[in-house]
């Protein structure tokens, strides 16, 4: 078997939801499903061969047994038959689901929670989840049971090159087509690859950026398109700003796939601002990629 799939809950009904997605997530891989429940701090007085720290020594062992139990319903009921195995850990749910993703495929969390997870998009805890976890990052918001294609956002850069290939391989299992989205402007970072002053260039010949912009998407999924023969490609090329037009997209998707890093000037932070966006404003589950250090 496979790494699992691991999913944080904390009772809230976003949690829920997203317990729903991991457990249909590891059905499709075929692996186990691990509930986490990160639980706030452990005492840091506690002395030298003292038993380890638990929901039980506080009494709020059966507020957290209602929890995962009502979890693991969710989960068989949507995809009966997985194996589940459950995590309940003292420690900040950042700090625990970034262990957690070290043996992981895929790491599930809602798109608001209570107690650990409180905020968890309004804050920074997703951002820097996705850019400090070790396996993909799904956030389930939007719309409730999203149908559709797996849209992918195609930067060119090799960080997203390991979000290309998780596109495809999530597209075939959902049996989904897959739109390959690229958005280019004037202001394109490529524009600028020549020689001379990149804030007092002027792009005169737009018809030869498109070109090369075309030729990025091409490439970029050329090769996988070979490799996941059965997965219907649309390359879609997008004269627009990048933000607003991922957004639009996912209007009609069931997913969004984005890289943690992309071209351009902040290519070198962790986590970029297009993913972020994303992040926040998508009508369906989004995915963050890391690519490979």
């Amino acid at each position: 078997m496979s790494d699992p799939v691991i999913v944080g809950v904390d009772g809230s009904a976003s949690s829920l939801a997203a317990v729903e997605v991991a457990a249909r997530e590891a059905h499709l891989r075929g692996t186990e499903l691990r509930i986490v429940h990160a639980f706030g701090h452990a005492p840091g007085h506690l002395p030298a061969g003292a038993p380890p720290w638990s929901p039980a020594d506080h009494g709020l062992e059966p507020m957290v047994h209602g929890a995962l139990v009502r979890a693991e319903e969710r989960a068989q009921a949507v995809a009966p038959g997985i194996e589940i195995t459950r995590s309940v850990v003292a420690g900040e749910a950042l700090e625990v689901l970034e262990i957690e993703s070290r043996s992981a495929a895929l790491a599930v969390v809602g798109s608001r929670g209570v107690g650990s997870f409180a905020g968890l998009l309004l804050g920074s805890t997703a951002v820097q989840l996705a850019a400090h976890g070790h396996c993909p990052l799904m956030v389930v918001r939007g719309r409730p049971d999203p149908a559709g294609a797996v849209v992918l956002a195609v930067d060119g850069s090799p960080a997203g090159e390991a979000a290309v290939e998780f596109a495809f391989a999530e597209a075939a299992m959902r049996k989904a087509p897959l739109v390959a989205v690229h958005v280019w402007n004037t202001w394109s970072e490529r524009a600028y690859e020549g020689p001379g002053d990149p804030l007092t260039a002027v792009v005169t010949d737009e018809e030869h950026l498109r070109a090369a912009e075309q030729h990025l998407l091409d490439e970029a999924v050329a090769s996988w398109q070979e490799a996941f023969p059965d997965v219907a490609v649309e390359r879609r090329l997008l004269r627009s700003r990048i933000r607003p037009a991922l957004i639009d997209a996912s209007r009609e998707a069931q997913l969004v796939v984005v890289g943690a890093r992309g071209r351009g000037g902040f290519a070198g932070l962790l986590l970029g601002s297009v993913s972020q966006a994303v992040l926040h404003h998508a009508h369906c589950p989004v995915t963050v990629v890391r690519g490979k250090e």
